[in-house]
Formats: structure tokens, sequence, C-alpha cells
């Protein structure tokens, strides 16, 4: 298979996102007469996949099952052994609508730009979180639309950066869907709709929790010994910060994102307490609790743990002043109601809805909310690691935090110490 025919470029994630808001609009007013979309009612979709692990695998083959007319094309990821394998998948499970080569297959810190120049119409993001930013600004920069996984970020500057590019990807007509699969479920939709026509009053308050094992079944942990320090934390992604953003935003950024959907707004503030009693790999928290307030005072107390031998709860209750939905379908109080409609796969109704509109010439644009949501987790990660209350307007506007290594090269990377609460110092 064909490797990057270039050595690794030495990258600074800084020379990638210094996008303004400002500039996206100059960007894409400067672009919009000479650009290449997808037009509509076109019969076949390219796509390229960009991180070949197991829910990037996943998407590129939901996304084929999701329409007709749609072909992966070119697949890129940091390791050739992940490529392959993810190639293989690919091939076994979908014959026809694999039409990957040698020649788009790539690897390396600069093989994402490779997958986008290789005449795709649609990318995949999958790659751990931290390059989100940087991978969705290079689509759309390119005239491309995207469906990303969640979360987008894991820091304020990598959000900042992907609403520069949502609002770039608006001017363009460029879709953008993302992996909160949530708001593409009917027992969701259908729940909201009746949240939103007033059927539980008006909200108060509400619980989200993340509450589940320790995730060594699911999220691979490799030993270091043999590897670099770059490469054993990008192998071990989830367990480092800096990658994965924590498991509050990770994972934990679907609850907070129901939560958002819900109320129709951001929080405002949040106070949050964690640490790491069991865990022993990684940098990351193995539990958090954070109180979100939103405006006109509505608070969510949002909990969040990975740790064996407690009881587990993946939950959303959203409390109003005639009764409380949930997120399983259900709605108690004046109105009761319990979904009992079709049943739905939402990992492969994502695609659909972008699929569907981009061929209809509307495309659907869930950056913004997506990058709000991301930074509600966000948020509440650096209130528990500080110890501080925070309010969304410092965090969005003011934070300089920016958890990007000095560049991108394989060799030494020194882990990062664990975060204590009172110590941690705010950035």
């Amino acid at each position: 298979m064909k490797r990057s025919g270039k050595k690794t470029k030495k990258l600074s994630r800084r020379d990638f996102i210094k996008t303004s808001a400002t500039a996206a609009v100059s960007l894409a007013a400067l672009t919009a007469g000479s650009r290449h979309v997808y037009a509509a009612g076109s019969d076949k979709l390219r796509v390229g996949l960009i991180g070949c692990g197991g829910r990037g695998t996943e998407a590129a083959l939901n996304c084929v099952e999701s329409s007709e007319n749609v072909d992966i094309t070119a697949i890129a990821d940091l390791f050739k052994d992940r490529m392959d394998e993810s190639r293989k998948t690919l091939a076994e499970k979908m014959p026809n609508n694999c039409k990957v080569t040698d020649d788009t297959c790539f690897v390396g810190f600069d093989a994402y730009e490779k997958v986008i120049a290789a005449d795709v119409d649609i990318v995949i993001l999958a790659t751990p979180p931290h390059f989100r930013p940087m991978h969705l600004k290079a689509a759309v920069e390119a005239d491309k639309h995207v469906f990303m996984e969640k979360p987008v970020a894991v820091d304020p500057l990598g959000v900042r950066s992907v609403i520069a590019s949502s609002k770039i990807a608006t001017e363009k007509k460029l879709a953008i869907v993302a992996g909160t699969q949530r708001r593409h479920d009917l027992p969701y939709l259908e729940i909201m709709k009746r949240i939103h026509n007033g059927e539980i009053g008006k909200i108060v308050s509400g619980q989200c929790y993340w509450n589940d094992g320790i995730m060594m079944d699911y999220w691979k942990y490799y030993q270091p010994e043999g590897l670099s320090g770059m490469e054993w934390q990008l192998r071990s992604w989830p367990w480092f910060t800096w990658l994965s953003g924590d498991h509050i935003v990770e994972q934990h950024v679907h609850n907070l994102d129901v939560m958002n959907w819900a109320i129709g707004a951001h929080p405002v503030k949040a106070i949050g307490m964690g640490g790491r009693q069991l865990r022993k790999i990684g940098n990351i928290f193995d539990h958090f609790a954070v109180e979100y307030e939103y405006p006109e005072g509505v608070r969510i107390i949002s909990m969040c743990r990975q740790m064996d031998g407690c009881t587990n709860r993946i939950s959303e209750r959203i409390v109003g002043t005639k009764g409380d939905a949930y997120g399983d379908g259900t709605i108690k109080g004046a109105n009761p109601y319990k979904y009992e409609g079709p049943d739905s796969n939402p990992f492969i109704q994502e695609h659909t809805d972008l699929i569907e509109s981009i061929r209809r010439g509307e495309p659907i644009n869930e950056g913004q909310q997506i990058a709000e949501s991301t930074m509600t987790a966000i948020m509440g990660r650096m209130s528990a690691y500080t110890g501080r209350e925070l309010s969304w307007n410092w965090v969005m506007n003011t934070s300089k935090l920016d958890l990007s290594p000095p560049k991108y090269e394989m060799g030494d990377l020194p882990v990062q110490p664990v975060a204590v609460p009172g110590e941690t110092k705010l950035l």
C-alpha cells in the first residue's frame, strides 16, 4: 500500500488554527464564485475516510448502508496497520462500494490532506478529537461536505476554530453532520418536539449521566514498551486529555448535547469536581460531577464515571413545570407519553440525513451546535480540573488553553501530569 511520498512534516497546530469568525466570512466570500460543490441531484457520491479506527470504519459502513450510489474511495490513518485493517474490513463487508486502491491509501500526519485532495465529495473525520478542528478547517476550505465524529475539539482554541469553519461551510453551502446520533434517533426527536411544544411546561432543571465501566473492552490501551512517547499516546488516545478531552468530553458530550438541545441554549456557568481514584493509565480522571447553570436560572446536574463494580446509568431527565421528559422516549406528568413508533438506527440515519440534504441542495450544518456542546463538556472538565467556577463567556472568549503538543512527529513526548483541583492553573 502506498505511504506518504514525502517526509512527514513537522507541523504545529497553531499553523492550522488561526481562523477567526471575521476571516471565515471573508474567505467564504472570496471563494464563493470559484468553488466546486457537489451538485444537487447528481448520482454518485465519493467518500474519503480520515481515521481508520473502529468508529471510523463503522461510520464508513454506515454511510454506504444509508444511501444508494455511495462509494468509499480513499482512506487515511496515522498508522499503516490500522489503515490496512480498515481497508480489509471495508472490502469484506461492502465489496461493491469499497473503491479504495493502493494509490488512495495514505499514512502519516499529512495523510488527511491527501484524502481531501483525492477527488472526494464527502470526508468522514474520525481521528482522535484533538485533530478535528484542523481537519474540518482543511475539508471546508477544499469545498468538501463533512461527517465528523463527536466531540469536535479538546480545548477552547479548537472550539473557536470549529465555529469559524462552520460559518465558512454555511457561506459555501456545504453540509456538516456530527456524530451526536441522538439528534437523528426517532424517540429523541419525538420527545424534543413535545418538549419544545410545551408539553412538560417550562423547563426548570434536569440531570444527565454517563456512569459506566472502565471501557477497557472498548477503548484500546497499548503498553508503552517499544513505542515512542508520541506513538504510544496516539495509539492509546482515549486515556490522554490532549487527544480525547477526557471522558467527560469524549463520551458524556452525548448527554450534555441532549440538555442543550432540550433547553435551546448553552450553559452560562459551570462548577464541577472530579478525580482519579482507580485509574492507573493515561492522565484522565475516572469521575466527574458538574452543576451547569443555564439562562433563567435553570440548573442541570451532570455526572459521568468510568469505574467497574458500580451502579451504571446512562440517561437524561428534563424537569418541567408540568412533567418530566426522559431520553428513552417517555414523558411523565400532565401529558404522559411513551414512544411506540418504528425503530431506527441513528448511526445510519445521521448519514442518510447528511446525504439527502446534499442531494436536494439544502445542506444541513450541525457545526455550531456540536461546537457548543463540546464546549459545554470542556468547560465542565476545566472547572473540575482547576476547582474553579467558570463562565461561558470567559471560556469561549478569553481562555488561552491549548492542549496541542509542540510538534507533530513521532518521537519523545512526555505525559502531562494528572490535574489537581486547587493546584492546576486556569488558562
